[in-house]
């Protein structure tokens, strides 16, 4: 029997691996699966913005509660480890890490929202001993929100922020630093450079580099955000104008469900 220890300690080799981790976000139970059944994951992804819409919520608005029941049931539906945009980690993160190890969650993003150094230092520590403490080693990919909440400053000013933050979150035990942005090659190498090669996670947006064009540049991992729900979003929208105008459901459409 794999346990969430188990688990754990899996997502945190596919992080410390030579290879890019690539995670497609989802947002529910029908969209985990989907993306399980394909052979090349080897780990699940939520996403907050995604899991927030679909219930009618703002991003970072979703009440934990819900979110921790919607990530529990995503755990539930597939065998590979999970981990999850638990947002800024809510007013206790190292309750709410407690409460998603308890639903089967073994990671987390989670924001720092550019709060002052010293207190998001101390809701990383709070994260890594709620993982300590359940007997998990929870792999925390800690986000700073350097350039996403950076007001327009001068890139250089965020890049330093970012590995600053970044370096302190490694050496309170993060496995890893989110800097979510369009980030190209060479704000990408000054991050590895500065936070650790190997210990940068990115997202992929449009205007972003390829997948592999982050792995050559030393990035950990690469997540897709609300990106994936937006795209089945445009293929509904698409395809209910196509039917409204007398066509048909597409050829090769599979049962996921």
């Amino acid at each position: 029997m794999t346990t969430t220890a188990d688990k754990a300690r899996t997502l945190r080799s596919l992080y410390d691996a030579p290879a890019i981790l690539r995670v497609v976000n989802v947002w529910d139970v029908v969209s985990a699966r989907a993306v399980a059944a394909l052979p090349e994951t080897v780990a699940i992804a939520t996403a907050g913005h995604s899991i927030a819409a679909s219930f009618g919520y703002a991003d970072g608005a979703i009440p934990r509660e819900l979110m921790i029941d919607m990530v529990g049931r995503i755990a539930a539906a597939v065998d590979l480890p999970v981990t999850a945009d638990l947002d800024d980690g809510y007013a206790d993160a190292g309750e709410t890490t407690r409460l998603a190890i308890g639903v089967g969650v073994v990671g987390a993003n989670i924001e720092d929202r550019l709060r002052p150094l010293a207190e998001s230092v101390a809701r990383v520590e709070a994260i890594v001993r709620a993982g300590e403490g359940e007997g998990v080693p929870f792999v925390l990919n800690a986000r700073t929100d350097a350039f996403v909440r950076g007001g327009g400053r001068p890139v250089q000013e965020s890049i330093a922020d970012a590995v600053e933050r970044g370096r302190a979150y490694l050496e309170a035990g993060a496995a890893s630093v989110f800097v979510p942005g369009i980030l190209d090659a060479d704000t990408t190498r000054a991050l590895v450079e500065g936070i650790g090669h190997g210990k940068v996670s990115v997202i992929g947006l449009p205007g972003a580099l390829t997948s592999t064009e982050y792995e050559t540049l030393g990035v950990a991992r690469i997540s897709y955000g609300p990106m994936p729900q937006r795209v089945a979003l445009t293929a509904l929208q698409d395809n209910a104008a196509e039917l409204y105008a007398g066509g048909i459901i597409p050829a090769g459409t599979r049962a996921l469900n």
